[in-house]
């Protein structure tokens, strides 16, 4: 029980940590506006619905071992694209529309580990459902939300004034 709950504290707790990071990478970058906290927040709410979608498509249709061999692959993909950092390349030219460009950089820089994050809590809570038949997972949908509530609180208070976006 211990390790489950742990996984799905810390990948809550990272899930929002990574949005307000990576989001204040690129707020100079295309002028602070309102529209660029809406376009993160649309491609935030998006890729957490694809994780969730991913998430059940994966526990209705493939067996047990399946599931842990294409997470596994995706996984290790993922770690291709670390450290988080936006690419200068994304920067804008002009003075064009930044929705797409946006949605574009975000996809790029944290699209697949932004995805996994979100798939963490519905499928170890599968998994746990699965193995524990009698045991009952809202405690660890709880916890989800509590890291992640967490993980939104920390930032502003603790990260951000105290370590350099570089570091984070």
């Amino acid at each position: 029980m211990y390790l489950y709950a742990f996984t799905i504290f810390l990948s809550a707790f990272l899930l929002f940590q990574i949005q307000p990071m990576i989001a204040k990478m690129i707020l100079p970058w295309f002028g602070g506006s309102a529209s660029v906290w809406i376009t993160a927040m649309l491609f935030f709410q998006s890729a957490l619905l694809g994780g969730y979608l991913y998430a059940h498509w994966s526990v209705s249709r493939l067996t047990p071992r399946m599931q842990a061999l294409v997470h596994a692959v995706l996984l290790a993909a993922s770690l291709l694209l670390l450290p988080v950092a936006a690419s200068a390349a994304w920067k804008p030219a002009g003075a064009e529309d930044p929705v797409l460009r946006i949605i574009g950089l975000l996809t790029a820089s944290i699209g697949l580990p932004y995805f996994l994050l979100s798939t963490t809590s519905p499928l170890v809570q599968a998994w746990y459902s699965r193995k524990y038949r009698t045991a009952l997972p809202y405690r660890l949908f709880g916890l989800s939300n509590l890291a992640s509530l967490l993980g939104l609180l920390a930032y502003p208070v603790q990260i951000e004034p105290n370590v350099t976006l570089r570091h984070q």
